[in-house]
């Protein structure tokens, strides 16, 4: 009894094992009843058995116009066996047309395995070693929806499987042709002219030059158009805009004008067609973002020719808020434009499937490079968006760093320019400068104490010092709230008093001026009427003491 239980589970494990097998292979593949019976026994000329050979196979079918054949590579089972032969020379003739101009198609990168494996000797890709059944060739948009180019395998009873475009790839093939198709000129062009010469057709080796030619021309006019009507204009802001926004608007025409030839009168090989979206793209986003970066630097010229001269503190406070935020807005703009290229042509080159994997696959060591290389530039990036939101200095506010007097003249993406006092600039990076303490005197407005210091005899009236002092600061331009106006005695020592005078004044540079013409003044004052008052040291010279009155001849 106990012999015939282990027949009967031997017998059950090798029935199981031989179902998951049988499973697995057929995981490999779509198993179909029948495949293309209305177009007979395919010519050993066409190569199906894996994807490569496939679209080899039919690219060269198709240049030689022999689609009867190239509709072997198609499923057409969808279709009555009736209309298969006629449906699929059809189909195969447009499908063609769209791959040669819709999207670039690299054979050579395509899997050479009949299972498609996917092959990756480092084993960082996610995927590596899955055997796939079904790949992605192309995604075109047509109508507004984008479609994908498949390739699928397919097994028939015992026959090899074979790699053939998916009948859902065929039902939009029309659709396609329709967007993609011959161009308006394309039907004027001798049949002669349109044999492949290397990556390119016979006729696009000299209707590209010619292309690039005539765009070229047409941004030129529009560049001295713009610079016309900036000399035409009155003098302002209009001629100044015009005048700056002639290069970007040139290759902004250039590119639309480009995108209309290219949709309605001449279309290009998938190789052209693929290089001139990715260039047209580029040039798209990079002219829209630099109008209006020029726009953006019209106001800013605006607001500082209304600020006639140095932005400095003493400016009001939302006019150097102003600038400041203009100036980040500028910064915005710039690095929207470059994501919104580089998200716009990689949404063009639809690789971010594949590009997606391989990063998240190696998200490690993208992450050490990028927190090495660029730990510097994107930190100074970073900080420059914190002080542009957070706004701990303004564009003109005058601070103290590292003792250093000077007015912040701009911010910029990783530096911020100082100006001393002296007219120097010191160039910062701003995460150093974010990282340091800082006085900024203009955080609240731009007026500030100021103190001047005399050491004087002990002898010296403090109270006619007071008065005079009252009288020459209120004569002084740039000295406000006299009522702050103090002095006092702050420090002594047996030969001398150092008496303090402090007084407020409207901003850095005025309270300097004010400093200094005060002190000039109360020395000049000291020393015409009261030069007893200056310090002096005391020697002695008899034992005699003068305070007191001794008659001659007593000790």
């Amino acid at each position: 009894m106990r012999r015939r239980y282990s027949v009967i589970l031997l017998a059950v494990t090798l029935v199981f094992s031989c179902m998951c097998v049988a499973q697995d292979e057929e995981g490999t593949w779509f198993s179909v009843s029948s495949l293309n019976t209305g177009l007979g026994k395919a010519p050993e000329e066409v190569q199906r058995l894996t994807p490569r050979e496939a679209v080899r196979s039919f690219f060269e079918l198709t240049e030689q116009n022999d689609f009867d054949t190239a509709a072997h590579l198609l499923n057409l089972s969808d279709l009555p066996a009736a209309e298969q032969a006629k449906r699929g020379r059809e189909l195969a003739r447009q499908l063609a047309s769209v791959l040669q101009r819709g999207e670039w198609v690299n054979v050579s990168a395509l899997p050479a395995r009949r299972d498609a494996m996917i092959k990756d000797q480092s084993g960082q890709h996610p995927r590596a070693g899955e055997e796939r059944r079904n790949l992605k060739l192309a995604s075109l948009e047509a109508r507004g929806q984008l479609h994908d180019v498949r390739l699928a395998r397919y097994k028939v009873g015992e026959q090899q499987p074979v790699w053939l475009f998916t009948p859902e790839t065929l039902s939009v093939v029309p659709e396609l042709y329709e967007a993609f198709g011959p161009s308006w000129l394309e039907q004027y062009i001798p049949e002669r002219f349109k044999t492949s010469f290397g990556m390119l057709r016979m006729w696009e080796w000299v209707a590209i030059p010619v292309f690039l030619m005539a765009i070229g021309l047409l941004g030129f006019g529009v560049y001295r158009l713009a610079d016309m009507m900036a000399r035409w204009l009155p003098a302002g802001l209009y001629s100044i805009f015009a005048g700056r926004v002639g290069v970007p608007l040139a290759f902004l025409m250039m590119s639309l004008v480009a995108q209309l030839l290219l949709g309605y009168v001449v279309s290009f090989s998938g190789a052209a067609t693929t290089l001139f979206r990715i260039l047209l793209a580029i040039i798209m986003a990079w002219g829209v973002g630099l109008i209006a970066l020029r726009f953006v630097d019209v106001i800013l010229l605006k607001v500082t020719s209304r600020l006639v001269g140095d932005i400095d503190d003493t400016r009001h406070r939302d006019e150097r808020q102003l600038l400041t935020s203009l100036y980040a807005l500028r910064r915005t703009i710039i690095l929207v434009t470059i994501v919104i290229a580089a998200v716009y042509v990689l949404g063009k080159l639809n690789i971010f499937e594949s590009l997606g994997m391989t990063l998240l696959a190696s998200a490690s060591v993208l992450t050490v490079l990028v927190g090495i290389a660029g730990q510097a530039v994107l930190g100074n990036i970073l900080a420059s968006f914190q002080v542009s939101l957070a706004k701990p200095v303004r564009i003109g506010d005058s601070v103290l760093f590292e003792d250093q007097w000077c007015y912040v003249e701009g911010i910029f993406y990783t530096f911020i320019r100082l100006r001393t006092w002296d007219e120097r600039r010191l160039i910062v990076p701003v995460k150093y400068f974010i990282s340091k303490p800082f006085e900024n005197w203009s955080a609240k407005n731009a007026k500030m104490y100021r103190r001047i210091i005399l050491r004087l005899h002990l002898s010296a009236d403090v109270q006619c010092l007071r008065e005079t002092f009252k009288a020459f600061a209120e004569e002084e331009e740039g000295v406000i709230e006299y009522d702050k106006l103090l002095c006092y005695v702050t420090d002594q020592t047996a030969e001398a008093q150092e008496i303090s005078f402090y007084l407020m004044t409207s901003d850095p540079m005025a309270g300097w001026m004010a400093e200094m013409n005060l002190r000039e003044r109360l020395l000049a004052f000291i020393r015409a009427q009261h030069p007893e008052w200056w310090p002096r040291e005391v020697m002695v010279i008899s034992h005699r003491d003068v305070t007191r009155r001794h008659e001659p001849g007593q000790p």
